[in-house]
């Protein structure tokens, strides 16, 4: 039988600071309780009543895979907002997207972030690549505006002194590398390869495995980097292949991942493949992928196995609108987790504690927010502005080509 992927038994960070706080900031208003610091900030812009959030997102170009599924996740959470609206003092405020295509490129999504914060949004959202997000992150401390990045890779809001303003939702790499360490230590694998992305993700990985796998039974016998996005991967899976692993780790983000594991099967690598949270989008199941990537395992948030039948807590009934609303809207169901729609959640809340549009109010508030949210846990403190909670990850397997949750 399938684990749950949340087990509130068990006591964890985000459990504590949960009980601090009196209650889960994303559930309800709650006391304003005191006012955490504030940094000083340019006015909140507009004079419009609407919270208006900038998102800078990879619609085309090498993160398209992921960025769009964020666009989507954007839209739908915004609506389920608006039926309600946002209580901000003592008005109810509407969310109003403005949403750019920064085409992948780093360049580009600092230059929207500057023209975003001009034309008055109050909050930025965005980068599902590490490289646009650390240049957005850069941009949003110029211009004093909180982000909140979608970004796989450890970094982003790092050193922290120089990224006040920004707040990481994706897993820490080394959080998705113990899992997947426990995962191959249980399978009894000793000889394993990494192939990772080229990058700022890779390079988190390449870090993160092997902390993970010093403290295992697994040896690490070959490292290799894939060749940037658009080059040939049979010379990397080869390499690999010509290792004789008994597992092979690939860190990478879609549509990378399903590329690689096809070329690793065309290598003659037959043994069990695993996944970091970059994997789990709709191109790793493409009809070309298929084969190659069925029983390969992945570490990603738990928002996936949320059953519509069981589902009580506020968290998971959110999750099962959520995919509901997905899959009516396009036809598919969301496998990359909704980041985007729990950026919004978190500036909601904080905005609507702050009483206030103001940006250095909502960046005060977002570093005080404990949260259970549609794609997982969240506890942001003034010294850790990310990223995902690790009691959110689960582990899953392609089973008849669908993620299915792992017993």
């Amino acid at each position: 039988m399938a684990t749950p992927a949340f087990d509130s038994s068990v006591l964890t960070r985000r459990g504590v600071l949960a009980a601090a706080a009196g209650s889960l900031l994303l559930a309800g208003c709650g006391q304003q309780g005191e006012r955490p610091e504030e940094e000083p900030s340019a006015s909140s812009a507009p004079s419009s009543q609407d919270l208006v959030v900038g998102a800078s997102l990879e619609l085309t170009g090498r993160g398209a895979a992921l960025g769009v599924p964020q666009q989507r996740a954007l839209e739908i959470g915004a609506d389920a907002l608006n039926r309600s609206g946002i209580p901000v003092g003592s008005l109810r405020r509407s969310i109003r997207l403005e949403i750019r295509d920064n085409r992948s490129s780093p360049r580009e999504a600092a230059r929207q972030a500057a023209e975003l914060t001009r034309a008055g949004v109050q909050a930025l959202v965005g980068g599902t690549l590490a490289e646009t997000s650390v240049a957005l992150a850069e941009a949003a401390q110029k211009v004093k505006t909180p982000f909140l990045s979608l970004g796989l890779g450890d970094g982003v809001v790092l050193p922290l002194a120089e990224r006040t303003f920004s707040f990481q939702l994706t897993p820490d790499a080394v959080d998705v590398a113990r899992r997947l360490a426990d995962l191959v230590e249980t399978q009894r694998l000793r000889r394993v390869a990494l192939l990772a992305a080229d990058g700022l993700h890779g390079d988190s990985g390449v870090r993160a495995v092997r902390a993970a796998l010093r403290g295992s039974d697994a040896d690490l016998v070959r490292t290799v980097r894939l060749p940037d996005t658009g080059r040939s991967f049979a010379g990397a899976a080869e390499r690999i292949a010509a290792a004789d692993p008994d597992g092979v780790i690939v860190w990478g983000a879609a549509p990378d991942s399903g590329v690689a594991a096809r070329e690793l099967r065309r290598a003659d690598y037959r043994g069990p493949l695993f996944f970091d949270a970059g994997a789990v989008a709709e191109a790793t199941l493409s009809a070309h992928n298929a084969a190659a990537v069925e029983g390969a395992y992945a570490v990603h948030p738990g928002c996936l196995s949320t059953s519509t039948l069981t589902a009580t807590t506020r968290a998971e009934l959110e999750r099962r609108d959520f995919n509901y609303r997905y899959t009516q809207r396009y036809g598919t169901s969301n496998t990359f987790a909704p980041y985007a729609s729990d950026a919004l959640q978190l500036l909601a809340a904080s905005a609507r504690m702050a009483t206030s549009l103001d940006r250095g109010r909502i960046r005060a508030f977002l570093q005080s927010q404990v949260a259970e949210g549609i794609a997982g846990g969240y506890a942001f403190t003034p010294t850790r502005h990310g990223g995902m909670e690790s009691d959110s990850l689960a582990v899953y397997v392609v089973t008849q080509g669908a993620w299915r949750l792992y017993a």
